[in-house]
């Protein structure tokens, strides 16, 4: 098979005919996903797809327990990504910020033109969230009744928070111990557990100063300049079991997502209520 194992192949878009797309019910109402990743450094005990590999056993996960009634297709997932901040780091490998955005109007126009009306991007790599954002607007500019959700995965329901310390929910955003440990469950056999490190951000503002690297008022900064290793968070306390937990948390609410997906209805000033 040609997809992602993880994702079940009755939802995989590509394995799809185009007599089967246009004999679909209810286009409008069919919900398109699109997993995203990158193709970048997570250091030396993960490999470089870590970010895709997370969307997409997420994915296959909530998929598993969402209703059939809810139409949802899956497309290939989009590895390469806007990565320049890990640039320094062997192996990386970067869109800019105008190539992605080129790509995903483009496939939003393609789904459009096939009568598609509701697409969800699900991504996993913190380095391009807000190209996802501008792509949204501007698309849903562009075409008002085409609806978009640019999801990142740490931002939909999850149990983290009772899973990690607070140090490394402030600042293990990379190659710590979240997405070690879900790494270990997702895909053992790419984790190269005799090479685990914990290195936390160095030479940036102590906590409780007004700038930080991802808060409400943040700076720019690239990751050779905070980290040798390219880790940011403890990747040394990682485990499975740790690994499953956030995984099936995760994934219920990457499904909740996609329901509320389902029954969302566009803002309107002619609705009441």
């Amino acid at each position: 098979m040609l997809h992602s194992a993880v994702i079940p192949p009755q939802r995989y878009f590509a394995y799809l005919t185009w007599t089967d797309i246009e004999a679909l019910p209810d286009k409008d109402k069919t919900i398109i996903i699109q997993p995203l990743g990158s193709i970048e450094q997570h250091g030396p005990h993960l490999p470089l797809v870590v970010d895709a590999a997370i969307s997409e056993g997420i994915l296959g996960k909530a998929l598993q327990t969402l209703g059939a009634e809810i139409p949802a297709y899956v497309l290939p997932t989009l590895y390469y990504g806007k990565s320049n901040e890990h640039i320094g780091f062997p192996g990386v490998i970067t869109l800019s910020a105008e190539t992605l955005l080129a790509i995903l109007k483009e496939v939003a126009a393609s789904l459009y033109q096939s009568g598609f009306r509701k697409w969800i991007l699900l991504n996993s790599h913190g380095g391009q969230i807000q190209v996802l954002e501008i792509a949204a607007r501007d698309l849903h500019q562009t075409y008002p009744d085409l609806q978009i959700f640019p999801f990142f995965t740490w931002r939909m329901p999850h149990c983290a928070a009772d899973l990690l310390t607070p140090k490394e929910m402030t600042h293990g955003i990379h190659a710590g111990d979240g997405e070690t440990s879900l790494m270990m469950a997702l895909w053992p056999e790419l984790v190269r557990e005799d090479r685990l490190v914990k290195e936390f951000p160095q030479g940036i503002p102590a906590d409780g100063e007004l700038l930080s690297m991802e808060g409400s008022l943040p700076f720019a900064w690239l990751t050779k300049e905070v980290s040798r290793s390219g880790v940011m968070g403890d990747a040394t306390v990682a485990t499975k079991e740790k690994g499953a937990v956030l995984l099936d948390c995760l994934a219920d609410g990457c499904r909740q997502a996609i329901e509320a997906v389902y029954h969302f209805q566009p803002p309107s000033l002619d609705r009441k209520g």
